[in-house]
């Protein structure tokens, strides 16, 4: 199905940028969920395309990663 396929791909892009900026700010998947309060198996599954955060923890993320919201989701290149 389209649809799924489509999110699948967002979900993996949105994954990549994630790691990309917390990286670029050498920053480790356990200090960034300890900034954010969440599980580091949870960075590890958004970053490996298989979790979808809510609004809050992008929110959050962006927060933790000193980013625009704009900024993290900025992966339509990724697409």
């Amino acid at each position: 199905m389209y649809v799924a396929k489509n999110r699948t791909n967002i979900s993996i892009a949105f994954g990549n940028r994630l790691r990309e900026l917390r990286q670029q700010r050498n920053m480790s998947q356990e200090e960034l969920a300890n900034k954010i309060d969440t599980p580091i198996s949870q960075i590890s599954r958004m970053e490996r395309g298989e979790g979808n955060p809510t609004l809050h923890t992008l929110f959050e993320i962006s927060t933790a990663l000193k980013v625009d919201l704009k900024e993290l989701i900025d992966f339509n290149h990724s697409i």
